[in-house]
């Protein structure tokens, strides 16, 4: 892995207003590319909130703060205190971006847009993602993840025939968010460099949840279709495409091409249902039969004898794994996927390693920072303030260094915003 100056973001800076998860996220993937993303922290509320999300959370240092925030700096800046807006702008001068993961109308509010930072630094890009946008009746609501997949009608869609709504085992819409986030920000940062103007970039999650329905949100709007349910996890269209149970465990299976469902009778030995049911549609408009027939097959072996046999065959399968074997696959080990860490307070983090593999591209995983651990050099070094300058104003409590170490007992909250 090439050192962060060589990176292919190395000249991008980014200064993030952000908590919790979907802003993060997106700051974390040009992180991870050598980009510099300064998180300001507020001092009053003992910065990013996820800084005590628990478990494994120790003082203002947690695992679930360290997954979203690995490569970044902090600098603790109260934009309340008379002289914080100062600070801000003589930030904002030497950015890329100024990004924000707020409600959509606390951008304007706090002058977060480019009608107010453009006159600071033309070329500035300030992007926006919020649950709703920075437009429309609900752009002064809050959103999280969960809502957003009820809004959305992603409940509708997951989950069995007889269960209630349910949501992702993960929160997609944040991490999707984080995604439409991190393009966005490259694509204006490229145009302000071609066309020497900044602008705004307007994103939220609810759009972002809509455009992730895709072909169903298309039949949807085409045609008015409503998807049905199935169990097993089964694909609307394609049969089998789902989870079978086997005699231990559980198997899930693609059939997306015709080719492997031949390839599976022939595992089965049952030409019989590729006589029955050989094209796509058939086995859609007969998948109840189809799916009966199928895992009374599946029933009469083990879980690793079928994806033995279906991998053989070339036939995509796996067993349905948990978290764990999951990181125990040989392919994490063969690619390197975990890189494991020293903490401070933690000690020993083992980081899921960024997907982007850009040859040559990816920086090596560092911890996340402590809250205000680069207040005074960016202070110096992006500001240009002097010393006697920088302890005026950590004295005064615009700005504040980090935290004294080690941290707080376990369980400790963040102190009560003013």
């Amino acid at each position: 892995m090439p050192d962060r100056a060589r990176a292919p973001l190395a000249d991008l800076r980014i200064l993030a207003i952000e908590q919790f998860g979907a802003g993060p996220f997106g700051t974390l993937q040009l992180a991870d590319l050598g980009a510099e993303v300064i998180k300001v922290e507020d001092p009053r509320e003992g910065g990013d909130v996820s800084r005590y999300v628990p478990p494994f959370q120790e003082g203002e240092d947690s695992i679930f703060f360290e997954s979203f925030n690995r490569n970044k700096k902090s600098i603790s800046l109260d934009l309340r205190h008379p002289d914080g807006r100062a600070i801000f702008e003589d930030l904002v001068r030497e950015v890329d971006v100024v990004f924000s993961n707020l409600r959509g109308d606390g951008p304007e509010k706090l002058g977060l847009t480019y009608a107010t930072l453009g006159e600071v630094n033309p070329r500035v890009v300030c992007c926006s993602l919020s649950g709703f946008g920075m437009t429309g009746p609900r752009r002064s609501e809050g959103a999280y993840d969960y809502v957003i997949q009820g809004l959305a009608g992603w409940m509708s869609l997951t989950g069995g025939p007889d269960e209630p709504p349910m949501k992702s085992g993960l929160s997609l819409v944040d991490l999707a968010g984080g995604y439409v986030a991190a393009i966005s920000m490259l694509g204006a940062v490229w145009r302000a460099r071609r066309d020497g103007i900044g602008g705004d970039c307007d994103l939220s999650l609810f759009e972002t949840a809509l455009s992730l329905t895709t072909y169903v949100g298309t039949w949807s709007a085409s045609r008015g279709y409503q998807l049905e349910r199935l169990a097993n996890s089964a694909h609307p269209s394609i049969v089998p495409f789902q989870v079978f149970s086997t005699r231990d465990g559980w198997l899930v299976i693609a059939c997306a091409k015709e080719k492997f469902w031949q390839r599976l009778v022939a595992i089965l030995k049952r030409p019989d249902l590729g006589e029955r049911y050989p094209l796509f549609a058939d086995r859609r408009d007969h998948r109840a039969e189809v799916q009966a027939e199928l895992q009374a097959e599946f029933a009469k072996d083990d879980t690793a004898a079928w994806v033995a046999a279906l991998r053989e065959a070339g036939i995509p399968a796996s067993a349905v794994n948990d978290v764990a074997a999951a990181l125990a696959d040989p392919q994490v080990q063969a690619r390197e996927v975990i890189e494991e860490l020293e903490h401070d307070t933690l000690g020993s983090v083992r980081h899921i390693g960024s997907p982007l593999r850009i040859e040559g591209g990816r920086v090596p995983a560092g911890r996340a920072p402590f809250r205000g651990e680069h207040t005074e050099q960016l202070l110096a070094d992006l500001c240009g303030y002097d010393e006697e300058v920088v302890e005026r104003l950590l004295a005064g409590g615009a700005v504040a260094g980090p935290a004294a170490r080690p941290a707080a007992a376990v369980g400790q909250t963040p102190p009560a915003a003013e």
